[in-house]
């Protein structure tokens, strides 16, 4: 067992950022994150013995954390009605961004959350191929909506960075 504890730690560890990219995408705080973080990590212990290798580890973790993240979320909404970000919202929520980083991480929180978990495997490395096996869809679908995303975050930042030539 102690062995098996040591060798899931240093998974984890491994696999830190696509954990973390991937709360941060669903949440804001960094309460929440850390929150959401363990909740990944509670699961993932829970459910070490379902992986049968048939996909990379790194593969196995992302569609585990995606699954608790998404079911995390529609519990809370289940409980808090919310309003989705409008545009009018998050171009006054952006002026607030400290950098191009933080901006792109706003957005992404804004993304539908097929959108979101497209954007953030693409970001990690994956190929759209990839991508589409793990999240179910197919290749064209997948480039589609990362075209989509692209588009609608190159405006964003077009108007976030004439707004701050204009202040």
């Amino acid at each position: 067992m102690e062995l098996q504890k040591q060798n899931f730690i240093r998974i984890i560890d491994a696999n830190r950022g696509i954990i973390k990219s991937l709360c941060k995408a669903y949440y804001s705080s960094a309460e929440d994150q850390k929150d959401a973080f363990q909740d990944i990590g509670l699961q993932l212990w829970k459910s070490v013995d379902t992986f049968r290798g048939e996909s990379e580890i790194r593969t196995w973790i992302y569609k585990v954390s995606l699954n608790t993240l998404l079911t995390k979320v529609r519990n809370e909404k289940r409980k808090i009605a919310t309003e989705a970000i409008g545009a009018s919202e998050l171009s006054v929520s952006t002026a607030m961004a400290d950098s191009d980083v933080e901006l792109l991480h706003m957005v992404i929180q804004s993304l539908k959350d097929l959108d979101k978990a497209i954007v953030i495997l693409y970001l990690e490395g994956y190929k759209n191929k990839e991508i589409a096996r793990m999240l179910s869809l197919t290749p064209t679908n997948v480039s589609t909506r990362l075209n989509r995303v692209r588009a609608e975050l190159k405006a964003k930042f077009k108007n976030q960075h004439y707004e701050l030539r204009q202040s």
